[in-house]
C-alpha cells in the first residue's frame, strides 16, 4: 500500500518491524507533494526548500522519523514562519515552539515547508492567504475550510501523514470536517501555546489533524503537558490517550443541544447525516437526550468582539519597527507614515477588518458597551456547558452547518463567512475540548463532520466516543479522487 494511504500508527508498526525506513517515507511524501501541489496548494513555498529533512537517527525514537506538517503560524527554528502574511515575509524564528521541541524529542521529522492558512488565522476558508487559496481535495472548486485549511488538505490529499493546526474558533475542526479527516482541539491550557503566533490569546489552541482517531491520540500524548514558558499552561496530569481507544460506548450519556439541530442555517443533508451517526451510536449502547444551551445564539457576536479585540492587541507589535515589513524609506517620512505604509502594505483586507473591529471595541467609550459585556456573556456560555456536563459525559453536534462551499462563494460577505463556525466557536469560548470525525458524505460527495465535546480535561471521553463511532462506520477510510493526481 502506498505510504500516502497509511496512518502514522500503521507506518510505525512497519518501521518497528524494519520493513520501512524514514528515508522512504520522506521520498514518497516529497514526490506526492510535487505531483499534486499545483492542484491542492496545501503548502507554501514548495520548491524553495526540501519538503522533509531527516536530521537525526530516529531508529529508537517513538515516531521513528515520520514527518509531520506544521501550520504557518507555529514557530520552527530557522524555517520560514510567516502566518501567510506579507507583513511577516521572510521571518525566520530563532527558536522552536514547545510543541515542535516535543515532536522533535519524540523523533518526528518536521516538514520544512509550512501549510497554507488564512492570514494570521483570520478566516474560515484559507482564502485570506498571501499565497492564494488552498483547494479541497474532494472538490478542487471548493474551500478546504480554515484557518487550518492547508493542514487539513495536506492530510486528506496524502501530502502529509499528519499535521498540526491551531483552533481559535473552530479552525482545526471545521477544515477537518470539510476535508473528511480527524481534527482535535484540546482543552485550553492542555497544550502549550509558546511559539504559536497569537491571534486571540484566550481562545487559541494547537492540536492535531490526522487520518484517524488513533493518530490524534498518539500526537496528543506527545504535545500535551504543562509548559513553564506558557503562562496559560495548566498543571494537570496527562494520561495515555491511546488507552482510551476502546470500542465501547455502552451507557455513555450524550447530550444533543437543540440549538445546533433546529437552526435555520443547517444544511438538510448535513443534519440527516449526523442523525444517522446518532442512530449508529444508539445501536452501540449510548444514551441520548435533547438539552438546551440557551446562550448559544450569542456565541458569534461574543466571539467576534473578544477575538478581534485580542487580535488588535496582539498585532499592534507588527509596525515595521519591532516586527514586520519595513517598506523602502522616503525622505522626510514621519514615524506615523512609516507605520501606515508597513501595515497598509503588509496586512491583507481581512486582517485590517479585524484589527479595526477590535480597536473599536476596545476604544474609550465603547469598552464597557462591547468588550466588557461580551466577556460577561462569554461566562454565561461557559456556565451553560458546565450545567450540561453535570449530567452528561459529552455533547454531540454537527461540526459545520454546511459542507465545503465553493471558492469565492462567501468571500464578499464577511458575515455569511463568519457563520461557518457557528457550531465550533462556543467550545473555544468555554475552553473545552472537541473533535471532528468524518460521519458521511452529501450526494455531491462532500464530507460531513461529527463534533463531540466534553468537559475540560476530559479528552479521554472524547477519544473513546470518537474511536467507537469511527471503527463502526469506517468513513475515515474513504479517499478523495485527488489521490490519483499526477
Amino acid at each position: 500500500m502506498p505510504i500516502q494511504n497509511q496512518t502514522c500508527h500503521e507506518l510505525l508498526k512497519k518501521a518497528c518491524d524494519n520493513k520501512l525506513q524514514p528515508e522512504e517515507i520522506a521520498e514518497q511524501l516529497t514526490e506526492r507533494i510535487l505531483q499534486s501541489h499545483k492542484s491542492i496548494k496545501a503548502f507554501v513555498r514548495v520548491g524553495d526548500t526540501p519538503c522533509v529533512k531527516l536530521t537525526q537517527d530516529n531508529t529508537n525514537s517513538l515516531l521513528k522519523g515520520i514527518p509531520i506538517a506544521i501550520k504557518d503560524n507555529i514557530c520552527t527554528k530557522d524555517a520560514l514562519t510567516e502566518c501567510c502574511s506579507n507583513i511577516l515575509k521572510g521571518f525566520l524564528p530563532p527558536y522552536d515552539a514547545t510543541v515542535i521541541s516535543k515532536l522533535k524529542s519524540a523523533g518526528a521529522a518536521i516538514m520544512s515547508i509550512k501549510t497554507n492558512m488564512d492570514e494570521f488565522a483570520f478566516g474560515s476558508s484559507t482564502e485570506n492567504s498571501c499565497f492564494g487559496p488552498s483547494h479541497n481535495p474532494w472538490d478542487l472548486q471548493r474551500v478546504p475550510g480554515g484557518s487550518s485549511g492547508g493542514s487539513a488538505a495536506a492530510v486528506a490529499s496524502g501530502q502529509a501523514i499528519m499535521a498540526l493546526g491551531s483552533d481559535t474558533g473552530g479552525s482545526i475542526r471545521q477544515p477537518a470536517s470539510f476535508c473528511g479527516v480527524v481534527g482535535f482541539k484540546p482543552t485550553y491550557g492542555r497544550v502549550s501555546r509558546y511559539g504559536l503566533i497569537a491571534f486571540a490569546s484566550s481562545l487559541d489552541q494547537i492540536g492535531p489533524i490526522t487520518r484517524d482517531v488513533q493518530d490524534a491520540a498518539l500526537i496528543m500524548n506527545i504535545i500535551s503537558g504543562h509548559d513553564p514558558m506558557d503562562a496559560t499552561s495548566v498543571e494537570h496530569p496527562v494520561t495515555d490517550y491511546t488507552k482510551s481507544l476502546i470500542s465501547d460506548v455502552k451507557g455513555l450519556r450524550i447530550a444533543l443541544p437543540k440549538e445546533y439541530f433546529h437552526s435555520q442555517g443547517i444544511d438538510t443533508e448535513v443534519e440527516n447525516t449526523v442523525h444517522i451517526a446518532i442512530k449508529k451510536l444508539k445501536e452501540l449502547g449510548a444514551k441520548f437526550q435533547e438539552v438546551s444551551l440557551p446562550h448559544t445564539k450569542y456565541a458569534i457576536p461574543v466571539y467576534y468582539i473578544v477575538a478581534t479585540a485580542e487580535a488588535s492587541s496582539n498585532l499592534s507589535r507588527f509596525d515595521g519597527v519591532q516586527y514586520g515589513l519595513r517598506p523602502d524609506q522616503e525622505k522626510r517620512q514621519s514615524i506615523i507614515e512609516m507605520f501606515m505604509r508597513a501595515r497598509g502594505q503588509g496586512f491583507g483586507e481581512e486582517a485590517k477588518r479585524r484589527i479595526m473591529l477590535g480597536t473599536f471595541a476596545l476604544s474609550h467609550g465603547y469598552y464597557d458597551a462591547y468588550y466588557l459585556r461580551a466577556l460577561k456573556v462569554r461566562t454565561l456560555i461557559k456556565n451553560d456547558f458546565d450545567k450540561i456536563f453535570k449530567d452528561f459525559d459529552c455533547i454531540l453536534t454537527p461540526t459545520s452547518p454546511t459542507p465545503a462551499f465553493k471558492i469565492g462563494e462567501k468571500s464578499q460577505d464577511p458575515l455569511k463567512m463568519y457563520l461557518s463556525d457557528v457550531y465550533t466557536i462556543s467550545a473555544n469560548l468555554a475552553g473545552i475540548p472537541g473533535i471532528s470525525v468524518p460521519c458521511g458524505f452529501t450526494q455531491q460527495g462532500l464530507p460531513v463532520g461529527l463534533q463531540i465535546l466534553a468537559k475540560p480535561f476530559a479528552e479521554e471521553i472524547i477519544f473513546r466516543a470518537a474511536y467507537t463511532y469511527e471503527q463502526s462506520a469506517e468513513w475515515h477510510l474513504q479517499k478523495p479522487n485527488t489521490f490519483a493526481i499526477s
